[in-house]
């Protein structure tokens, strides 16, 4: 089926390609050499654009969060890229990661963290995310040891760095029930991540539904919209008191 379907496509291609082939002939000083190549693109022609619900979500709410508090300096540890990098226009940005990034831009700043072995004196870090990174620790997935608890090893290294009256933006998958899918990641209840994190205080959270009737972020959901969730994506926001 899919063989006959990507002949289909490329008899379409070829034809698309003679016809505005034809209409760049009849310009005279033509803009552009018209040059073919062998590249197919599928289901491309939608009537709406598509998105990774996750990834667009939290990091969109992640950036407010950061417009909201106004830090004078973040650091985030391992999360997307693309969120470190356009929120270090308006907010200094330190981003470590496993894999560090060879990425060079004004306010950011990129180096190796280890988030078993953070590189930061306890209690310091006044504004601190890590988002949709800590349900891989220990997977292996990203050349990491396997570790059944790097997950809970990792948040108490978030929670030992974080500053009194410090901030962190935290994000990960949600669902009714706890489970892991190897090597890939874990998701897990909400109940399970205010408990890991008891130490701190939970300000707000945040629910990205896997389902797309449910639209956009829904601030302090209800339980029977998280129950309906087996991969949906948690955004939480936690505050340290001062002891």
């Amino acid at each position: 089926m899919k063989r006959i379907v990507k002949k289909l496509f490329r008899s379409e291609n070829r034809k698309g390609y003679k016809q505005f082939n034809a209409f760049n002939g009849k310009i005279i000083n033509s803009r552009f050499e018209l040059k073919k190549e062998d590249i197919n693109f599928f289901n491309e022609g939608t009537s709406q654009t598509d998105f990774d619900r996750h990834y667009v979500y939290h990091t969109a709410w992640a950036a407010r969060m950061l417009a909201r508090t106004n830090p004078s300096m973040h650091v985030d540890i391992s999360s997307s890229l693309y969120f470190s990098a356009i929120a270090s226009s308006f907010v200094p940005i330190e981003f470590y990661d496993y894999r560090p990034a060879d990425i060079h831009l004004p306010n950011l700043k990129s180096a190796f963290g280890d988030l078993l072995k953070l590189p930061f004196p306890s209690e310091s870090v006044k504004s601190l995310s890590c988002m949709h990174v800590v349900e891989h620790i220990g997977l292996g997935r990203y050349g990491d040891p396997l570790d059944y608890d790097g997950d809970l090893k990792a948040i108490r290294e978030l929670v030992r760095v974080l500053a009194p009256e410090g901030n962190l933006f935290f994000v990960t998958p949600i669902g009714h029930k706890a489970k892991i899918v190897f090597n890939a990641h874990r998701i897990y209840t909400k109940e399970q991540i205010i408990n890991y994190f008891e130490e701190l205080e939970l300000v707000e959270f945040s629910l990205i539904s896997e389902h797309w009737q449910d639209k956009g972020l829904v601030v302090n959901p209800d339980k029977a919209l998280i129950d309906r969730q087996d991969y949906g994506c948690g955004c939480f926001w936690f505050k340290k008191g001062i002891k």
